[in-house]
């Protein structure tokens, strides 16, 4: 094998490396955009079993879909 074919070898593993990280995260953008739409429709008896007011669950919601750490306290 010769080394260009070794590096488009490199450069295909590597391309699709990255391709399943930005799907990975793609999915988490896509699966918190669901569970903020999911918050903010609970009413509030629901909101309380889970220990979230209304004001938490609004300021979930409207984060950036990319915004994906973890709110601060």
């Amino acid at each position: 094998m010769s080394s260009s074919s070794l590096s488009t070898t490199r450069t295909m593993r590597n391309t699709a490396v990255r391709g399943t990280t930005w799907l990975d995260w793609l999915r988490r953008v896509l699966h918190a955009v669901e569970s903020r739409r999911h918050l903010v429709e609970m009413d509030d008896r629901m909101l309380s079993d889970i220990g979230i007011s209304r004001t938490d669950a609004i300021r979930e919601a409207t984060r950036a879909p990319w915004d994906l750490t973890p709110p601060r306290r």
